[in-house]
């Protein structure tokens, strides 16, 4: 999900080991076989798993990883891996219970912290995920991903003023990172500070010439500020370059809050831009 930086949990894997080939996780057990051996394998199955899921193969990857933690059960990255693919598929209750596996293992490591206040905050809860947050960012400062999670915490609550200090410092760590400056334009926009918005927007889109999302959010700007025909310019490259942007729902869950929201439905009422949403609403169902 966009609105939470899941973060690199692969860059957590350092494993090593020779080549291995992935008929052999199915190979039966021998009594013989050493649980080192055993471990080694796992952590080879477990670097299979990580290099699945950068190939968007992810059920297989699951299944890889689930064997690893059979194999290396004590090693808190195989863990990671079979969390990172759980929370792909958007399966949380599994991705939690492998995390706080890998925590009791490695309470200190910062990759699990913030995974889990990802995790918890894709469950809605909001308190534990800041908590987690807090906890790796004590550790590991200068998270940029985890920042960015932890702004999003606080947007989502309406708790403003930490949002901004969360979002700035994940842009003084990582300046070209567009969507905490658009996610500060969002603050700004509730607030009532369209100037600010505007100037976070365009940094966003100069950042991300292919964002869809910025360039939405300038339209439904320029549209109250009267500027028509602008408006329905910037809506229509917005939708062409992402039609799920048509969706209010959509948008929402991209954590735009409800004068933003309000003023968008205004502007998708243009007589000008009624096919465009047409269209865009036409590809977003298609499968």
């Amino acid at each position: 999900m966009k609105r939470t930086a899941l973060l690199a949990l692969l860059a957590a894997l350092s494993c090593s080991g020779t080549a291995f080939s992935p008929a052999q996780a199915f190979t039966p057990y021998v009594p013989d076989l050493d649980s080192k051996y055993l471990e080694e394998q796992g952590l080879v199955l477990a670097q299979e798993a990580a290099q699945l899921l950068q190939f968007q193969q992810i059920e297989f990857a699951q299944r890889q990883a689930a064997l690893a933690t059979q194999l290396a059960p004590n090693d808190f990255r195989v863990w990671l891996v079979l969390a990172d693919a759980s929370l792909r598929l958007n399966q949380l209750d599994p991705a939690i219970a492998a995390l706080e596996k890998a925590q009791k293992l490695s309470p200190r490591e910062p990759a699990i912290l913030f995974a889990l206040g990802s995790a918890r905050f894709r469950q809605g809860n909001y308190s534990e995920a800041a908590s987690f947050l807090q906890r790796g960012l004590a550790i590991k400062p200068d998270s940029s991903g985890a920042l960015f999670d932890l702004g999003n915490v606080y947007l989502i609550q309406k708790q403003y003023p930490p949002a901004i200090a969360a979002f700035q410092k994940a842009v003084q760590v990582k300046p070209d990172f567009w969507e905490a400056i658009n996610n500060l334009g969002l603050v700004s926009y509730e607030q009532g500070d369209r100037n600010q918005a505007l100037n976070y927007w365009n940094r966003a889109i100069e950042l991300s010439k292919d964002a869809a999302e910025p360039v939405l959010a300038k339209a439904v700007l320029v549209y109250q500020q009267g500027q028509t025909e602008e408006a329905v310019r910037l809506a229509q490259q917005a939708l062409g370059k992402d039609s799920q942007y048509v969706s209010l729902d959509f948008l929402k869950e991209q954590l735009w809050g409800d004068r933003l929201l309000a003023d968008t439905n205004r502007l998708f009422q243009a007589p000008g831009l009624q096919a465009t949403l047409l269209e865009a609403r036409q590809r977003a169902q298609t499968p």
